[in-house]
């Protein structure tokens, strides 16, 4: 079945709500930026009249783009995710809280997130329009982060947005020395200056790709899930990394991914992370 999608393209599910229809937006505004093919889905009943309703909208928002209507039968979660396996961004939408009245919403979003072989994006309803804090990503310094790193410094490259790479921790003295240093405390304090050092390393190698972005790198103490997709917080994207379902470790940290997709106000992107090398 995902043989009927170009490879690499930028596929969308639409079901004719709302919701689906802010999914459709973004996501023909990244097949033109990335000037890739896009692939507009839609699942189930009425599937055809909804896949070319998707289609007329996304010409008439970008008239170059050349986009194709597929109308597919089947469980949503199932078709979708055997196109990730052939697609370069799978993008669909969220109603957010409340009642799950779309067989694309929901449980489908979480399914997707959780186990889709490309990068979801998940549009969450927002407030507005661009905030203009840009793109967040959230960063563990490991070597199997690399891709979501490099997914979120694109996204800031393509769209002219500040980055801003975020990495929590727990560790309670370096907690306390944070606390002091944003009371404007002279602190000695080791414990962050190694853990910048160790996010600041982990990016270093994008500076010279991504010339233009322009990026901020950021500790804080807490839940990654909080500290991303918190109230207070007003980000354009929300990119977040997702481990191979391998050991109870690396399922306990891909449900983060679910959380913040969950708990979020924005726009995020869920981006598998390479499998861990062997030593």
């Amino acid at each position: 079945m995902n043989e009927q999608i170009e490879p690499r393209s930028i596929v969308v599910a639409v079901d004719g709500s709302e919701h689906a229809d802010r999914a459709l937006h973004w996501a023909a505004e990244q097949a033109v930026l990335e000037h890739r093919p896009l692939a507009v889905v839609a699942v189930g009943d009425d599937s055809g009249a909804i896949a070319e309703e998707g289609v007329a909208t996304a010409r008439g928002l970008h008239p170059g783009l050349a986009p194709r209507a597929l109308a597919l039968p089947g469980d949503p979660r199932e078709v979708l995710l055997d196109l990730s396996e052939r697609a370069g961004v799978l993008v669909l939408g969220s109603r957010g809280r409340g009642a799950i009245k779309s067989m694309l919403l929901g449980s489908v979003s979480t399914a997707l997130s959780a186990h889709a072989a490309c990068p979801v994006v998940v549009c969450r309803p927002s407030s507005g329009g661009s905030s203009g804090a840009g793109v967040v990503v959230g960063v563990d310094a490991t070597a199997e982060s690399v891709p979501v790193i490099e997914f979120a410094y694109r996204q800031a490259a393509l769209r002219g947005q500040p980055l801003t790479v975020l990495h929590c921790f727990w560790d309670a003295v370096a907690a306390v020395a944070e606390y002091r240093q944003a009371r404007g405390e002279a602190v000695d304090a080791p414990e962050l200056e190694e853990l910048r050092a160790v996010v600041a390393q982990s990016v270093a190698g994008f500076a010279a790709d991504y010339p233009d972005v322009q990026v901020t790198v950021g500790l804080q103490h807490g839940l990654v899930d909080e500290a991303l997709s918190g109230r207070d917080q007003a980000w354009d994207l929300i990119v977040v990394g997702r481990h191979p379902m391998t050991s109870l470790g690396r399922v306990l940290t891909g449900s983060i991914a679910t959380s913040v997709v969950e708990r979020a106000r924005t726009t995020v992107a869920v981006v598998p992370e390479s499998a861990p090398t062997s030593s």
